[in-house]
């Protein structure tokens, strides 16, 4: 949750359901072409990838948008500005006037694009942007934000938190990486270590059915609206410059690291491999109801997704691994992990340190459950920001070595009695309890279980990470202004929105 932008220069479209006989449409070209035994094994079982490296992640997105024939739907809680989130927008725009229909919903909390850009980017024929839940942002006044952040204090804090991308209703991404440069690597001085998956399959239709929810809900409102007064004053001429200029931004070097490009370049190499060493598996989308629940308990209330992982958590027999960047248990969470290790679980979590956290707010709340946490025999493992694995963690790492780049926990994973997976944009926090949408993969897969048991055990090896204990942690590696900001924050009644 560092930078929250949304430099929304972005796209959007309709969704191609992934049950291809009901629309009696041919799969796709490029499913043929790279991997048709696919198209067989995804009438019954979900294609799985998991996505360790931002680089992976980017080449799997520019791929699919390179190749889709038919539609792409976007769904994100933060779209930046920077080379990333430019680049994809101009991928996006690329798609569209090919042909493909785009659909873009993206949350309304920090959106930093300007109102005349948002409606010229809507305002192509293939294109369509819709805001959720506006109310601080777009097409608000200041005294209108104002006002709702007082009166309307649930509204202002329930998010759309859901990350995912869906390429002709075959192909689906989903996990914890928002559209900014620090999710894929690409940042060089933070870098978030993060996680997504790749699906192609019955799942990809489930996703398919939750955007759907999403887009028609009353949620999403289409961007032209909230911007009336601007799109009335849009002329056929002003919309082919945008198009044009951002097409001349994204084409010019000066703009962008040349390895931005030069990766998206090698997808065509790289995508059709990823696809060759999927795990098919029968896979569960989780997700919320827009809104996450009525609102009758104000700031709680849970949701379909915390019910979800909850009865997954309260069946573990021997084991859970837990990795989340924000680490605020919910009413009652402690006192479960408590039963279970009573019960002979062994629970382990990888978080962020003090030294590495992008979130002091919600470190704030951590560290005043963490005593509480390790008293009830719960392992911590906190992230050191300069890890060991940085040279592995990032292919590129040595190009930026200079800069010396912190790195963070923002992977949102977890695994059961080394068989039940977890992998999504859900954090363990009360926001994601109770307020924030949701989404995210629940599968029973062993193979995958080691894999993403590796990779977390890799994060919380003692090169990588502290273990804290009760009687020790690493809060002091760093400087007292930003313990002085933890001591502030810490005395703020802030645990419900953290």
């Amino acid at each position: 949750m560092r930078r929250f932008r949304n430099g929304l220069t972005l796209l959007a479209l309709t969704t191609l359901p992934l049950c291809l006989q009901a629309e009696e449409r041919s799969p796709p070209k490029w499913l043929v072409e790279n991997c048709p035994e696919c198209i067989e094994m995804a009438a019954e079982k979900t294609g799985v990838y998991i996505l360790e490296k931002g680089e992976e992640a980017l080449l799997g997105r520019a791929w699919l948008t390179q190749n889709a024939a038919h539609t792409i739907d976007v769904q994100y809680f933060i779209w930046s500005s920077d080379n990333i989130g430019t680049l994809a927008a101009e991928q996006l725009l690329g798609a569209a006037e090919r042909g493909v229909r785009v659909r873009v919903l993206v949350d309304d909390t920090l959106i930093d694009a300007q109102d005349t850009t948002l409606v010229l980017l809507s305002a192509h024929p293939n294109t369509e942007i819709r805001i959720y839940n506006p109310n601080l942002r777009v097409g608000v006044n200041f005294w209108e934000r104002m006002g709702n952040a007082f009166t309307k204090f649930r509204a202002v804090n329930q998010r759309m938190h859901d990350k995912t991308a869906i390429f002709d209703g075959v192909a689906g991404i989903t996990g914890g990486r928002n559209m900014a440069d620090e999710y894929f690597d690409y940042d060089h001085e933070y870098n978030f270590r993060d996680r997504d998956v790749l699906l192609l399959g019955p799942a990809v239709t489930e996703m398919t059915e939750n955007f759907e929810e999403f887009w028609n809900s009353e949620f999403a409102h289409p961007v032209e609206a909230l911007l009336d007064d601007v799109s009335r004053g849009l002329t056929a001429a002003a919309i082919k410059k945008k198009s044009d200029d951002l097409h001349a931004y994204a084409a010019n070097p000066k703009n962008f690291e040349p390895q931005v490009r030069q990766a998206i370049e090698r997808a065509p190499v790289k995508f059709p491999a990823i696809v060759d060493v999927m795990r098919w598996e029968d896979v569960s989308f989780i997700s919320d109801i827009p809104g996450k629940n009525s609102g009758e308990e104000g700031l709680g209330g849970g949701g379909e997704s915390t019910e979800q992982l909850i009865a997954a958590v309260r069946n573990a027999r021997s084991s859970i691994l837990i990795q989340s960047p924000y680490l605020v248990m919910p009413k009652g969470g402690i006192e479960l992990f408590e039963e279970l290790v009573d019960q002979g679980v062994r629970i382990r979590i990888s978080t962020n340190s003090l030294a590495s956290t992008d979130n002091i707010q919600a470190f704030s709340g951590y560290h005043g459950q963490r005593k509480a946490l390790l008293e009830a025999g719960v392992e911590l493992y906190e992230f050191n920001p300069y890890p060991a694995i940085r040279d592995e963690l990032i292919e590129r790492y040595p190009r930026i070595a200079v800069n010396n780049p912190i790195f963070a926990i923002h992977a949102k994973s977890m695994v059961i009695d080394d068989r039940t997976v977890f992998i999504g944009t859900f954090n363990l926090d009360p926001r994601s309890a109770n307020l924030n949408t949701e989404v995210g993969i629940l599968t029973d897969s062993i193979e995958l279980a080691r894999q993403l048991t590796e990779s977390i055990e890799r994060d919380i090896n003692p090169a990588n990470s502290w273990q804290t204990t009760l009687d020790s942690n690493p809060d002091s590696v760093v400087g007292r202004m930003k313990r002085f900001r933890l001591w502030v924050n810490s005395m703020l009644p802030l645990e419900p929105v953290l």
